[in-house]
């Protein structure tokens, strides 16, 4: 398939720049596969729109404060995001500009007080660093920015709302480096609410990688490659889900991190609780085992994750309700409203 099949127009204004007001202040757009029509709402009403013995299934991976600046040699400034662990002292990170970390490169980090060295190239124009003295996790720890997507214009400077909101409220586990976002407009009171309502809140954990938001660059879409990402999958959610499957109720997924996940663990339509990389990439004519409806954000054109949404609902419909949700002035990405797809 041609990846401009899933191109569309976003006028830049219509891109969120800050979280709403309150996490469930978002708007929330209802579109229902089979009768192939949409309906506005809002997310604070979700738990009237569920119905009891549904299995809601979140992603409760913790974003990491990846992004660091660090000086060269002769004092330029470099931005690294670092994306993957090697060894405590030895990351995988993207570097901007990368002409200026090329391999034996010396780097200054944080408030300078910490040294480190690029040692080699790795894949996707990344650098392997190895900071010496401290692990990187300390180091982010201390002096890491919250890793706010590029279109957000302040993501060299995050502000102090960045730290919290960037962040789902059951996060838990550290490893992840972008947000897994259709889990952000949930609060505990609205949790809390679903689980009176009769809801089965189910975890899992995906750690989100950079690989996720890609845009899709290959003439065909079979031929990206969508970077594998840990998955861990206790036995408590593996039992809920089946149980569920076998009950004739309904599996929703809290965003396509939690899709992946869950659709990587099934095996003949039962999912394992599984320790593994996933790396599967779901396009069009993928055959859901375990999903029954999808709760998401508005995604890129072109990217792996409109590409999923639509093998889901379908591209048509899927291109129909976004031009829909353009023309009544919903938020898009990271920090914007969301769908329910059922």
């Amino acid at each position: 398939m041609d990846p401009a099949l899933f191109d569309y127009h976003l006028p830049p204004d219509r891109i969120a720049q800050y979280p709403a007001e309150r996490r469930d202040a978002s708007r929330l757009l209802l579109l229902e596969r089979a009768a192939g029509v949409w309906e506005d709402g809002e997310f604070v009403d979700l738990p009237g729109l569920l119905r009891p013995g549904d299995c809601l299934v979140v992603n409760d991976s913790r974003v990491i404060p990846a992004r660091l600046y660090a000086r060269t040699e002769n004092g330029a400034l470099v931005e690294l995001l670092f994306v993957r662990e090697l060894a405590p002292s030895r990351w995988e990170a993207l570097v901007r500009p990368a002409k200026r970390c090329r391999v034996g490169a010396h780097l200054r980090l944080g408030d300078g007080q910490a040294a480190a060295r690029v040692i080699e190239e790795a894949p996707e124009g990344r650098r392997v660093v190895e900071v010496a003295g401290v692990s990187v996790r300390q180091l982010l720890e201390r002096h890491g920015l919250p890793p706010l997507p590029p279109y957000i214009r302040r993501y060299a400077k995050p502000g102090a709302e960045d730290w919290e909101r960037y962040q789902t409220v059951y996060a838990r586990p550290d490893g992840s480096v972008a947000a897994p976002t259709a889990g952000l407009h949930f609060t505990e009171e609205l949790i809390e609410r679903l689980k009176t309502r009769g809801v089965e809140v189910r975890t899992l954990t995906l750690h989100v990688g950079p690989g996720t938001f890609r845009p899709i660059r290959s003439a065909r879409i079979e031929d990206h490659r969508l970077e594998a990402e840990q998955v861990e999958i206790p036995e408590a959610t593996a039992v809920a889900v089946n149980r569920a499957k076998a009950e004739g109720r309904r599996v929703i997924a809290v965003g396509t991190t939690t899709t992946r996940a869950l659709e990587s663990a099934s095996e003949n339509g039962e999912v394992k609780p599984v320790s593994c990389a996933a790396d599967l990439f779901i396009t069009p004519g993928y055959r859901f085992r375990v999903i029954d409806a999808l709760l998401t954000n508005f995604h890129l054109p072109c990217s792996s994750l409109l590409v999923l949404v639509s093998a889901f609902a379908g591209r048509e419909l899927i291109l129909a309700a976004y031009r829909h949700a353009v023309q009544a002035g919903y938020r898009f990405y990271s920090y914007g409203d969301t769908m329910l797809i059922t």
